[in-house]
Order: C-alpha cells, then sequence, then structure tokens
C-alpha cells in the first residue's frame, strides 16, 4: 500500500489550496480560441440563469460590440455604472471597482479579462481587479482568449505573427474554480466573421486573411482544447490526493530558469512556466550578479523579467559569482532541482573558444545528473547578441582611458630620463607596475589597453635595436611576448579582484544595515524610538524620503508618524489604505496604482498587518531588484518589531487589567466590610430611637444620637478616603494652597478624633515661631486624622500619642508617633501600598488610609515615611518644604 501513500507535503498543499479557494470568490471562465466563438453571450446567458435562481448578480463591464443578441441578454440585468477617467484630453470608461464592493453583490460579470486598464485606474489590469473582487468574497464571471496567456503568447506570435500585448498570467488558472471552454470550428467562426457577428465588415476581410486563417484558427483551438484539458487534468490529480486515492503520482520535478537582463529571458520564463504547469512542478528563476556593472537600461529590465517570473509564480533566486555555470549548478543541487532552463547561446565561435566554451557547454559539462533544456528565441533576438545573458556593460568613461594613455605616458618619460641608471628589463617591470596601478584604480577596459600601450612603447624604445618594432634577440622576443600576457592577465585579474572587492564591500555594507536596524530597533525602548529608528535607516541606506503609518483600531490612521520625511497627502493615504486592507504592495513601480509619487509596501507580521511603509527615493528612481528585496526585509524586519511592541504594550494592559481587577474586587470587599459596620450601627440606633419606649428616656436617646453621629462620620471619612484616591490615582487632584499654621492644622486634626484618642493620651509639641507653611488646609488636615485615626485602630488602649512639629533647614517636619507595638520590619514601606493591611491586624479598615496620606503629601511636594522607634512604637514623619514669608496679619475669628 505504501507506493500508492500519497506524499504528506503534497497532501498538504492541496488542502491548503482547498481552503483558500473556500475563503475567497468562485471565478468561471468562459474561454475560447478567438474572439467571435461566443464568450459574452453564453456568460450572460448563464448569469440569467444565476439571476433566475436568486442569485445576486450584476454587470461590472462588458463589451457587447453591439450585437443586437448579446444587448438582448442585458435587459434584466443591473449595470454598474463604469468609471470615468481623462486620458491625454479624451474621457475614457473604466469598470468601477470600488461601486462594486460598495454594491456587495454575489455574482458580478467581468467581460474581457486581458484588458489594460486606462492611466489612473487604480489596477494596471482589469485581471487585478478581478482577484481583488474574489478576495472580497465575490464570485466572478469572466471571458478570456487562449492567445492572452503569458505562457502561450510566444507560441501565438509564432503561429500568426501578431503579437499579443494584452495578456495574463496563467496563474490566474490556479484561481479558477471552473473553466467553461466555448468551441465552435473553425470553418463556423470564419463564416460568423464574413457574417458581420465578429467585427464591422469593413474589418472582416482584414481580419480573414490575417489572424482568423483557417491554420491561425486550427492551432489555436488546438492551443485552447489543450489548455483546457491540462487544467482538468490539474483539478482531478487535486481532488485524488484531498481524498487520498491512490493514483499513478507524478514523481518530484523541480524546474530552474536563468535570467537575465534580455528580452529573450521572457520566452524563457514563459516557457519554463509552460512544462512547469504541465509538470504540476514548482520552478525557480535565478538570476546571477556578476562584477560586470548593468546600465540603468539593463537593471530596469532586469527588475522586469524577476517582477515578470514572480507574477507567473515562480520564485525568485539571486546568487552573486562570476563562474556562472558553478553558480547555476550549486544552486541546483542545494534546491533539488532535476531540470535547468538557458537560452541557446548567440555568441560566435570564435567568442566560445576564447571564453573555454559557451554557458550551455559549461553546464552541460558540470550538470552530472541534472538535465540541461536549451531554448531557442526569435530570429529577432538573434539579431541583438549584445543583448545575450552574459553580455557585458561597459562601465569605464573615456575620461579613464585618456588617464590610463597620459599615466603611460608619464612612466615611459620617467623611464626614459633614467634608462642611463637601469636596464630595459626593469623598465618593463615600471610599465608592468603602471598597468596595475591603473587596474586597481581605473578598470578593467583601461588596463587592458595600458598593458597593450606600454608593450609597443617598451619594444619601441627600449628594446633593441630601439626606436624600431623589431627584436633581434630571442630572449628578447620571449620576454616581450611575456610581458604582453602577463600584463594582459594581471590587469584583468587585479581589476577583477578590485570588482570582487567592492562588490564584497556592497554586500558586507548591505549586512551591515540590516544589522544596525536589527540591533536598533530590538534595542527600542518604545514605540517612537522604534518607527524613528526605520525611517533613519531606510531613508539611509536607500537614500530616500521615507513614512511610515501605523494601524490602529483595524483601520490605518490617516497621520504618518512625526518621524517620517515623506509627506503624505490624501491621494496617497488612499493608496496606503489599498496596500494596508490588501496587504500587497502598490503605487510607483507598481501595476496598482502606478501613478502614486510613493511606493508602498505593508508591514506584514504572521497574524496581521501593524502599517503601511512609504518610499520615494530622492532621485525618484525605482530601486534595483537586490534594493527591492532589501527593502522588503527592513519592512519585515520593522513589522516584527511593531508587532513586539503592540504585544507588550497589551500584555502591560492586560496585567493593568488583571491588577485593576484585583484591586476592585479588594476594594469592594474592604468597603462592603467598612460599610456595613456604620450602617448596622445608624439603622439599629435609628430603630432603638423610634422605640416608644426609648423616647421617655433623655439619656439613651442621647447616648444613640451620638452613636448614629459616630457612625456617619466614619462614612464620611470613608467616602473622603475613596474620593482622594480616585483623584490622585486619575491625577486630577488639584490643591487649593494657601498659607496655613500647622498648629491650626493639628489641632482642628485632634478635635475631629477626640473621641477615639479619649483612651489615649496624646502630648502636642509645636516648636515657637514656626513660619507659615503653603499648603490645602482641608487636604493636610485629612492625612493627620488618617494618621491619628490609624494609631487609634492598631494600637491597645493606654497607648501614649506624641504630635510634634519643628523646623529642619528649609523643611517643616511634622511627626506623629505612638508607644504601641510598632511596625514589623518587612512592613515598614509595604504599609502605604493601596489595601495592604498588616498580617494579624484586627479587621477592619479598608488599607488605602497611610497610600492617600503619601499620595496627598507627595502632591504637596512633601514626603511621608514610617519607622519604628527604639523604644517602641512606630512613628510616621511628613515633611513639608517651607518658604520663608512675612508673618501676616491675622484677623480675629468672627
Amino acid at each position: 500500500m505504501d507506493e500508492y501513500r500519497p506524499d504528506p507535503d503534497e497532501l498538504l498543499a492541496a488542502i491548503q489550496k482547498v481552503e483558500n479557494r473556500q475563503r475567497r470568490g468562485k471565478l468561471k471562465i468562459f474561454f475560447g480560441m478567438a474572439a467571435g466563438v461566443g464568450k459574452t453571450y453564453t456568460m450572460l446567458d448563464n448569469a440569467r440563469q444565476r439571476q433566475a435562481e436568486g442569485v445576486d448578480v450584476v454587470v461590472g463591464y462588458i463589451e457587447t460590440h453591439k450585437r443586437p443578441e448579446t444587448d438582448a441578454l442585458l435587459s434584466d440585468l443591473e449595470i454598474i455604472p463604469r468609471q470615468k477617467l481623462e486620458y491625454r484630453s479624451t474621457i475614457l470608461e473604466e469598470m468601477d471597482t470600488d461601486a462594486i464592493i460598495a454594491r456587495r453583490p454575489q455574482l458580478v460579470i467581468v467581460d474581457e479579462l486581458a484588458h489594460t486598464n486606462v492611466s489612473g485606474a487604480r489596477h494596471v489590469k482589469r485581471y487585478q481587479d478581478v482577484i481583488e473582487l474574489l478576495e472580497y468574497g465575490f464570485n466572478v464571471y469572466t471571458t478570456v482568449n487562449v492567445q492572452h496567456f503569458e505562457s502561450r503568447a510566444d507560441t501565438v506570435r509564432q503561429i500568426t505573427g501578431i503579437t499579443v500585448h494584452e495578456t495574463v498570467p496563467d496563474s490566474i488558472l490556479d484561481l479558477a474554480d471552473e473553466i467553461e471552454l466555448i468551441d465552435i470550428s473553425p470553418d463556423n467562426l470564419r463564416k460568423r466573421l464574413a457574417e458581420g457577428k465578429v467585427y464591422t465588415p469593413d474589418h472582416a476581410d482584414t481580419a480573414a486573411n490575417n489572424f482568423f486563417r483557417m491554420g491561425n484558427l486550427t492551432a489555436l483551438r488546438e492551443m485552447a482544447l489543450r489548455l483546457t484539458a491540462e487544467h482538468v487534468d490539474h483539478q482531478l490529480h487535486n481532488y485524488m490526493q484531498v481524498k487520498s486515492i491512490a493514483g499513478p503520482w507524478k514523481s518530484g520535478e523541480r524546474l530552474m530558469v536563468a535570467v537575465g537582463p534580455t528580452p529573450f529571458s521572457e520566452q524563457l520564463i514563459r516557457w519554463t512556466r509552460r512544462v512547469a504547469y504541465n509538470l504540476e512542478a514548482p520552478w525557480i528563476a535565478v538570476y546571477v550578479e556578476t562584477t560586470r556593472r548593468l546600465s540603468a537600461e539593463a537593471k530596469s529590465r532586469l527588475a522586469e523579467n524577476l517582477a515578470f517570473a514572480r507574477d507567473l509564480g515562480g520564485e525568485v533566486v539571486v546568487s552573486a559569482g562570476d563562474e556562472i555555470d558553478s553558480v547555476l549548478v550549486q544552486l541546483a543541487r542545494q534546491r533539488n532541482v532535476t531540470q535547468v532552463v538557458v537560452g541557446k547561446p548567440t555568441s560566435t565561435r570564435w567568442q566560445r573558444l576564447i571564453r573555454g566554451g559557451s554557458l550551455v557547454d559549461k553546464l552541460i559539462k558540470a550538470s552530472g545528473d541534472i538535465d540541461i533544456f536549451v531554448v531557442t528565441g526569435d530570429k529577432s533576438e538573434k539579431k541583438t547578441p549584445r543583448l545575450r545573458f552574459t553580455a557585458p556593460v561597459a562601465n569605464s568613461s573615456w575620461r579613464q582611458y585618456v588617464i590610463a594613455l597620459l599615466l603611460v605616458a608619464i612612466i615611459t618619460g620617467i623611464d626614459i630620463a633614467a634608462l642611463k641608471w637601469m636596464s630595459y628589463e626593469a623598465v618593463g617591470l615600471t610599465e608592468l607596475f603602471a598597468v596595475l596601478l591603473i587596474a586597481v584604480y581605473l578598470g578593467r577596459g583601461p588596463a587592458l589597453l595600458a598593458a597593450a600601450v606600454s608593450a609597443i612603447t617598451w619594444n619601441f624604445l627600449f628594446i633593441t635595436p630601439q626606436f624600431t618594432f623589431e627584436i633581434s634577440r630571442l630572449q628578447d622576443v620571449i620576454l616581450f611576448s611575456m610581458y604582453f600576457v602577463i600584463a594582459i592577465l594581471t590587469g584583468n585579474m587585479t581589476a577583477r579582484i578590485r570588482t570582487q572587492e567592492r562588490q564584497a564591500r556592497y554586500n558586507a555594507d548591505r549586512t551591515l544595515a540590516l544589522y544596525t536596524l536589527t540591533h536598533e530597533t530590538a534595542t527600542a525602548v518604545n514605540m517612537d524610538d522604534v518607527l524613528r529608528t526605520g525611517v533613519y535607516q531606510i531613508g539611509r541606506v536607500f537614500a530616500a524620503e521615507v513614512a511610515i503609518l501605523l494601524a490602529k483600531e483595524g483601520k490605518l490612521e490617516r497621520q504618518a508618524h512625526p518621524s517620517s520625511t515623506l509627506v503624505t497627502e490624501e491621494k496617497d493615504y488612499s493608496v496606503a489604505s489599498w496596500v494596508f486592507d490588501n496587504g500587497k504592495a502598490a503605487g510607483r513601480f507598481t501595476n496598482t496604482l502606478p501613478s502614486a509619487s510613493a511606493h508602498y509596501l505593508p508591514l506584514l507580521t504572521p497574524n496581521r498587518t501593524v502599517g503601511v511603509i512609504g518610499i520615494r527615493t530622492r532621485g525618484n528612481e525605482r530601486l534595483s531588484f537586490d534594493q527591492e528585496a532589501l527593502l522588503e526585509t527592513f519592512s519585515n524586519q520593522i513589522a516584527l518589531v511593531i508587532e513586539r511592541e503592540l504585544l507588550d504594550e497589551a500584555a502591560e494592559q492586560s496585567a493593568m487589567l488583571q491588577e485593576s481587577e484585583r484591586l476592585y474586587t479588594t476594594l469592594l470587599n474592604s468597603i462592603s466590610h467598612e460599610l456595613r459596620t456604620p450602617i448596622a450601627t445608624i439603622m439599629g440606633a435609628s430603630s432603638s430611637l423610634l422605640d416608644p419606649q426609648t423616647r421617655a428616656n433623655e439619656q439613651v436617646r442621647t447616648e444613640l444620637t451620638h452613636d448614629i453621629h459616630d457612625a456617619a462620620d466614619r462614612l464620611n471619612r470613608l467616602v473622603e478616603n475613596l474620593l482622594d484616591m480616585s483623584r490622585l490615582d486619575s491625577g486630577r487632584l488639584k490643591l487649593k494652597l494657601d498659607w496655613c499654621d500647622v498648629s491650626d492644622v493639628i489641632g482642628v486634626s485632634v478635635k475631629r478624633v477626640e473621641n477615639c484618642l479619649i483612651q489615649r493620651p496624646i502630648t502636642i509639641q509645636i516648636a515657637p515661631n514656626l513660619p507659615l507653611v503653603q499648603m490645602d488646609f482641608v487636604l493636610m488636615e485629612q492625612v493627620v486624622v488618617n494618621l491619628l485615626d490609624n494609631i487609634c485602630n492598631y494600637t491597645p488602649v493606654g497607648t501614649k500619642v506624641d504630635v510634634s512639629a519643628e523646623m529642619n533647614a528649609n523643611w517643616l517636619v511634622l511627626t506623629v508617633s505612638d508607644t504601641g507595638p510598632g511596625l514589623p520590619s518587612v512592613d515598614v514601606e509595604r504599609v502605604f501600598e493601596k489595601f495592604y493591611r498588616v498580617p494579624g491586624t484586627a479587621t477592619g479598615g479598608t488599607g488605602l488610609g497611610l497610600s492617600i496620606c503619601r499620595g496627598l503629601v507627595e502632591a504637596h511636594g512633601g514626603t511621608l515615611t514610617a519607622s519604628n522607634k527604639d523604644t517602641g512604637g512606630a512613628s510616621f514623619v511628613i515633611r513639608l518644604p517651607a518658604n520663608s514669608v512675612p508673618p501676616p496679619v491675622k484677623e480675629a475669628s468672627l
């Protein structure tokens, strides 16, 4: 049974593909070999049937080409108004994707999938609009012809001689849940063409003699049938995998195509995608970065080719090395590639001889058990060998060549002046030294020129017979030949080493930049530091303006972070918002909203999109592919750090919530106990007062009234403590400062708690001539009352209480102490925590009194500390700042 067991990885991939299909809308493609086969008519007929079944159907975009029978099918269907865009002073209409999303239908009809949108639309291609609709969960019906698929475009051009410009990537087939082939015979299609049912009569004859020739239609029909059959075979294969049905499972093939900055690379990519699709195999597009520099045009074409490979579903890999064949074989072995695809060499026989063979020859020798596929290009490509895969690009200016010649002339002049002191052999060494210097500082081209010129001047001016090109002695012939060869080889090798050193330095700079970003963001203490570091590092590495927009409550904030250097306007925000909602890059140099002023990337994490980053180079140029890869790495790193900060904030909020719930429970328990006792006293005393027997006893009534007063006073202090703590925690406590006499504060406080101090003798010592102190009289009275009340509650009867006030430098020191049992040494500082109660103490109290006292004192700019006295008992010391003021004139109290 093991030989029929499906591969677990393939099974998992198939299941994930099914799950992804279930999350998005369903795509049905009405597919044909050419225009006029009836795709649009069949699609509308199907849509009317779905509408009759109760499905909400709208027409997003349709082109009937004024065919009466097709127009008739639109009569009962809702048509979404098109978006009007101005292009070159002309108003053009495109599908309004936003209007469709706002309408939220169940099924959308979109004609001409391969259509290219006018400049100014959100996406460059209509198929991108369709993908967005699918991701929103809408089902889509659409139409397309076989010649519009990227992998078939080259074959169509070879068959018909017509280049198809409007194409869609083959990955659209992977999104399709159903493909319905609309097939008619070539004879019937040509008949419809002649009847004017495809094009107007003035265009029908031209079409019949060109694209609609019988041979072309037959070949296109075969391609359409084959492509449909391949898709059905893939669906069957996936179904068998998901259902664990035994079958002839294909062996694991993996393809790799070598890509470069040439137009021919597009054909290689299409060919590889087509073969990989047939084999149901993954494929890789590889670019080998050599020490040869690329022009701006070549860099742009390379970026387009690699993006094209990615769009077709390939994995893009960039490696470095001058020996392209060795790098390709090494990558192929590392990635378990079974087939390597390369282009047919366009170099001449002499060029291959000088280079030791073509790339294909070298690959075949080194490939071992890896298959090599050589794909030929069009004739038009063969006429431009300068764009071949390994074509060098000149990187030395004419000034460098002139400098090289001048340096050779200077060295030669010095040698002529010094010839009487040294032999011509030594002159050769000085000339060789000059060639090496030129190779190091000016490059390979000037070094080769210097080697040739210096060899000629050495022969002509220094080797006997002088001033002739004749060499009379054999040893001089050998010496000259070796000089020429050594000069060229050493100059070339030195220049190559220099270039490699520059490349290594560039790679080291990239690595250092990534390390710096990682280190700086890892050590950032808050979100602002993270974003400030990210903006600075990206701006420095890419010489660009940068903006970062974060998400808040599931939506993108309209304002960029203050550290951003890129100014985002309303149009830019709409682009960034689309990037955030869809999790894909958009903006400048992309196929989505390309008219934007900057390039925007999502800050993606495994769980969500945490924001958007926008970048615009100061030269307003497109980044190279390796720079784009580095930027993507930067954005991923920043996204992870942002998520880390968000998780830290969430953890802090969770801890605060837990602490709040704990404090709430503690407070509720404390308050419920504290409220119960005075309320019970009030209820009991008031009930007794209502008793007829009590009304006649004046003494009992007086005692009950005092009990009610004491209980009410206790409730009042509890409420005051709660209000004070609430104001302290919220920061809304406002002091009503006034110049106060501390003796008045002490006197009023003692008066308020005189009932509980009856059984505890109190001594008050106030130093003479104490200055007035600026304080909130009511709040400071509350502090002293709480301290005295604390002594009454937690010390035995008979405990002595001492209250003193004195000056110490510029501080007023107010001490409240007792001779009771004191505080446990481990709890001296903890008594100021909220709701904390010393273990073993009597029940009662909320545990807020001392905490409130410290908060009120600190609000005055002072301190409150606790300690145990050596003679026994606890001591609480209040220190308040005291400013000297003229003694005020006290008015008599009325």
